[in-house]
């Protein structure tokens, strides 16, 4: 795993790099257009990317596939992943960043066999890295990952929720009857999965993931002692890698819970 271990400080590395030189320059400047999903896109996605690509491919040889790229172009290098790819979303939470709120994220994740082995999430307003290599725990700015002690009882629980994709039935009992004790909707997937495993909030609910939005957050959560399932119940890596549900929590007991009281 030493060279996993190498890997990860370089592309932290690169990921602060680019949120120095590409990213933050550009807060609040650039203007932006809509993507056929209606999510958006501004230059700084694109010239990111790019400076991703590049730092990525001298750290290390693999295929690159990012947010900003074509389905076709995405779904040619997964093709291509048992020998190992990154995985890049530039910036997510571009609403947040067009619109002044300083909560978006550079996502940056190594496959291998179809599974994330390396991951990072970088947020270049709070300059704040989160990070996991497979089988070696999580950890933030050098601090291991939870940050602090998660309560035992759902009742208790500070709840990540983003309520599209997830049927108009749920969303009404998550709105008005909701087992936990607050709710938050941040805007970034990717800083989502980081918040729980910091113990920031400690459950999560997701109607529909891209590859992107979950392949570091999901090892990060799960290598700092973290859980997480489809909406299902269902195994949260048997799902559409293009497409997935997250039901996640802090710790496995509360993931028990939290999946009790969802009813799968």
């Amino acid at each position: 795993m030493a060279d996993l271990n190498l890997l990860v400080e370089q592309v932290i590395a690169a990921c602060r790099m680019v949120g120095r030189e590409e990213i933050m320059p550009r807060y609040m400047k650039v203007a932006h257009e809509r993507k056929v999903d209606g999510s958006l896109l501004t230059e700084a996605d694109i010239a990111a990317q790019a400076a991703l690509f590049r730092h990525l491919r001298e750290i290390a040889p693999y295929p690159v596939l990012g947010e900003e790229m074509t389905e076709a172009e995405q779904h040619e290098v997964w093709g291509l992943g048992d020998d190992g790819f990154w995985c890049v979303d530039p910036i997510d939470g571009t609403s947040n960043f067009v619109n002044g709120l300083p909560f978006f994220a550079i996502s940056v994740a190594l496959i291998r066999n179809r599974k994330s082995v390396l991951g990072v999430v970088y947020d270049p307003s709070a300059d704040e890295a989160f990070y996991a290599v497979e089988g070696q725990g999580a950890f933030m700015n050098g601090e291991r990952l939870p940050l602090k002690t998660p309560p035992t009882d759902l009742s208790r629980c500070m709840a990540g929720i983003e309520l599209k994709r997830i049927d108009r039935t749920l969303a009404g009992r998550l709105a008005f009857e909701h087992p936990f004790s607050s709710q938050r909707n941040l805007g970034a997937s990717t800083l989502d999965w980081c918040y729980v495993a910091a113990g920031r909030m400690h459950v999560y609910l997701h109607g529909g993931q891209k590859l992107w939005d979950y392949a570091a957050g999901c090892l990060i959560l799960k290598e700092s002692g973290g859980a997480a399932c489809a909406l299902d119940g269902s195994d949260f890596r048997g799902e559409d890698p293009w497409s997935r549900s997250v039901l996640a929590a802090l710790t496995p007991d509360l993931l028990r819970q939290w999946k009790t009281w969802i009813g799968v």
